[in-house]
């Protein structure tokens, strides 16, 4: 082979990789809100496994606690500046929104996942409301005709999900409640109690030992996720009232649906982090191919899952739950 033969070949390999590359290396940033929750754990996994099976890479980071918005905004800037196209976010707070559009503003599509935010190009997440709903069905089916008695133990002041769940959750007792879009948390006078748990085992203990200063007679503990519940019930049993109190939750983590089948929390609604993450990177990788950008809301699913069901609540069953349940089973 002579030279001038030599370079063509090589020129030619040389495309063909650089084709290969530009196919197989679009690169997609997942951005959660902690690397220590095991749904986000879970929602990390589901993305890269599709990730491998489309063949694209992806970049992965987290705040280190809810509500942790700048850690967010530093890996927004990062990525973008490192060539992403598509950034999957699940949100910390409004606080990202200006790094969000100027994202955008670099041709990067953005993906919201679990939590809305304003300007996303599109949402891939549960219905919180709905979740809220079921078990608040739930609890007034279970609790028939007695008076409530609640205290609520919510994420953090502002945020979507937990005004959805919490407001949702209202909506399903037959309670006064704000709709879906409002980010203020619905109050009536049977909520004796409604304090900020982060989403965490340990605050939402706190929490409950101050909730039950003020409602020491509490019936029903609705909970943001199912860690706030089982750092709640610590508090129920050292008070010597576990036995008094129906909780619900939300969230069908593995050690949730364990709590369930044990008896200490009545019904969760499940969602579905795996499959949230698992079509926002199929999004970006359409994305890449297409350059058509993906709009509005995806439904992901969510579930009513119990040991105890109620007559007229449709709910599925502890083995069920488990089979689909994220987290250390």
């Amino acid at each position: 082979m002579n030279t001038l033969h030599r370079f063509a070949y090589m020129l030619t390999l040389a495309l063909s990789s650089a084709t290969t590359l530009a196919q197989g290396n679009a690169v997609i940033g997942l951005i959660t809100k902690t690397d220590s929750n095991p749904f986000f754990v879970k929602m990390k996994e589901g993305a890269r496994a599709e990730a491998r099976k489309l063949d694209v890479r992806l970049l992965t980071a987290a705040g280190t606690q809810d509500g942790d918005t700048a850690s967010q905004i530093a890996a927004i800037e990062r990525m973008t500046k490192g060539g992403v196209k598509t950034l999957l976010i699940a949100s910390n707070g409004d606080a990202i929104l200006p790094a969000v559009k100027w994202a955008q503003g670099q041709g990067v599509q953005v993906i919201a996942l679990d939590s809305p935010f304003t300007g996303a190009d599109a949402l891939f997440a549960t219905d919180n409301y709905r979740a809220g709903i079921l078990i608040g069905q739930y609890t007034r089916a279970a609790m028939g005709n007695k008076p409530l008695r609640i205290v609520t133990l919510d994420l953090f002041p502002g945020h979507p999900v937990g005004a959805q769940r919490h407001n949702g959750f209202l909506k399903g007792l037959g309670l006064p409640a704000p709709d879906a879009t409002s980010t203020e948390l619905g109050r009536d006078p049977a909520i004796r109690c409604m304090a900020d748990s982060f989403g965490d085992a340990e605050k939402g203990k706190v929490a409950m030992q101050r909730c039950l200063q003020t409602a020491p007679d509490v019936n029903v503990l609705y909970t943001i996720n199912e860690p706030a519940a089982q750092g709640a019930y610590q508090a129920l049993q050292r008070a010597g009232k576990e036995k008094d109190v129906l909780i619900v939750s939300v969230d069908g983590g593995c050690a949730g649906v364990a709590e369930v089948a044990a008896g200490r929390i009545a019904a969760t609604s499940q969602q579905y982090p795996l499959r949230m993450a698992a079509k926002g990177v199929a999004a970006g990788a359409e994305f890449m191919k297409t350059g058509r950008r993906s709009t509005g809301y995806f439904d992901t699913g969510v579930n009513l899952i119990t040991a105890q069901p109620v007559t007229g609540i449709d709910s599925k069953d502890i083995a069920t739950g488990t089979q689909l349940c994220w987290g250390k089973k």
